[in-house]
Order: C-alpha cells, then sequence, then structure tokens
C-alpha cells in the first residue's frame, strides 16, 4: 500500500497547497492513505477545530503535530473528541488527546500512526524511544503497518530514533524544522527513514514567515509579529510503499509540488 506523509502545513498558504495539490497527486501515485502534519495550520502556530476539519475535508485520513499543538488554546476544548487528531505520544498521560491510533485505509488495511517530540533543544518531557517501544507493543496487537512521526529539532536525534525502530515500524519520518532533506532511505530491517518531510506552505520565506521580519529579527535581536509569507507555495512530503502483510517498506520517495502561479 502507499501512503503519502505531508510535511508541516503553514497557515492558509499550506491549506490551500493542500486543497489544490492533493487530489492529483492521490490520482497520479495511486496513494492509499494520508497522513500530515498540522501543528502550524492556523496562522503558522497551532490549529483550530476549523483548521482541523478544513483539512480533513481534503482526504487526509490523520493530522499529527507536535509542539505548536498548544499555542491556539482552544484546542484544549476538542482535542480529546477527535481520535485522528495526534498530539506527542510522550506527554505526560494526563495530557489531553492521544499520541497513536490505528485507522482503516481504503484498501481495508490497517494503519498504525504514532506522533512523537524530541527533547534535544526542546521540552524535557518523558522520553521518545522508551514511549515508542511501549506503544509499538500495543499497536502491533492490531497492525505491521506503523508510521512514527518524530517531531525533533536535532537531526541526530530523529536518526537515532529511526536505528532504534528499524525492522519495528514500517517509517520514521522527521518534521518540525521545515527543510526537507535528502537522506530518505530504507534501513537495512525495513524500517523507511528521512530526517524531515519538508514543508507545504510559502518557501519565499524563512520556513514560512516572512523573510524581511526574520532578517530584521536577527539584525536588531528584537521581538517581532511572525507574519506568514505568501508566495511560492509548495506540498512537500513523502510517499512510502509499504507490504501490508510485512509492515516493512519497500520505497521511499519524496515529494515537492509546487502551485501554479504561486
Amino acid at each position: 500500500m502507499k501512503i503519502l506523509f505531508i510535511g508541516d502545513i503553514i497557515g492558509s498558504p499550506g491549506r490551500m497547497a493542500v486543497r489544490e495539490l492533493l487530489p492529483g497527486l492521490m490520482a497520479k501515485k495511486k496513494i492509499d492513505f494520508v497522513i500530515a502534519n498540522c501543528e502550524n495550520a492556523a496562522a503558522g502556530f497551532g490549529v483550530t477545530k476549523k483548521n482541523m476539519e478544513e483539512l480533513f475535508s481534503y482526504h487526509i485520513d490523520v493530522l499529527t503535530s507536535g509542539n505548536h499543538i498548544w499555542n491556539k488554546k482552544e484546542v484544549l476544548e476538542f482535542i480529546g473528541d477527535y481520535e485522528k487528531l495526534l498530539r506527542p505520544a510522550n506527554y505526560p498521560a494526563t495530557t489531553p488527546g492521544s499520541g497513536v491510533v490505528v485507522v482503516t485505509a481504503k484498501s481495508g488495511d490497517q494503519v498504525g500512526i504514532m506522533n512523537l517530540a524530541g527533547r534535544v533543544f526542546m521540552q524535557p518531557i518523558d522520553c521518545p524511544f522508551v514511549t515508542a517501544k511501549n506503544k509499538i507493543a500495543e499497536l502491533r496487537e492490531k497492525t505491521k503497518i506503523i508510521i512514527v512521526d518524530i517531531h525533533a529539532e536535532a537531526t541526530s536525534e530523529k536518526k537515532a530514533l529511526g536505528w532504534y525502530l528499524d525492522g519495528e515500524v514500517s517509517a520514521v519520518l522527521g518534521t518540525h524544522t521545515h527543510v526537507q532533506t535528502a537522506d530518505e532511505e530504507i534501513l537495512p530491517q525495513g524500517t523507511a527513514y528521512i530526517s524531515d518531510a519538508g514543508m507545504t506552505g510559502p518557501f519565499d520565506s524563512v520556513i514560512g514567515i516572512d523573510k524581511e521580519v526574520i532578517i530584521e529579527k536577527f539584525l536588531t535581536q528584537m521581538p517581532k509579529k511572525f507574519d506568514l509569507a505568501k508566495n511560492d507555495i509548495r506540498m512537500q512530503g513523502v510517499i512510502i510503499d509499504i507490504d501490508p502483510e510485512s509492515g516493512k517498506a519497500k520505497t521511499i520517495e519524496r515529494v515537492s509540488v509546487k502551485l501554479k502561479d504561486s
């Protein structure tokens, strides 16, 4: 089966990219299941209920997130009601929402999705390595197809997790840094890996934000309002072809599609 994972969706430009580009890509590549990271879907920071429902209407099956999921406080009111909207599983057990879900794809196969957050240069939450092992044991009772979104700053932490979970999950896919890396590979025991799946939004920017604002912030070291950029809109991610019987990945392919006239 083919699973498309869409990199961090940035504000209205990112949502527009998904709306305009996803149907054609799904048809062309014969995609069976779609996962997307939505932690920046609301004006670049957080996600609202309206944003979430909009993205689900575009045939996205599961939304993952990361540390910015809490930027819009209203998320606390609804995250517990939507099992297909994930927050990192290694937050404390008392945190609203869930970090894992199993969903039936249109092919009939069960797909397990796990969301994790890194700790290097980030919040000191529970260990993603230990959490992953515990959650995998639960997921494998239902399916061999398991996709992990590791939302982290440090490439070393993501790569280490990829090696640690090789052969136990179908894919370990990095998010958060918004720059698509060229290190996609199938690890020796059949796990697909990439350090960062990329960004879905405006590329005439600094990782989605107006570049002039960011340059001025670096020059002055003064607080600035992070306005979203608007131009050169693209959708990035990866497509993983998985053997549903074994749960092992056969191929991983980077995707980067530009919205015309953007």
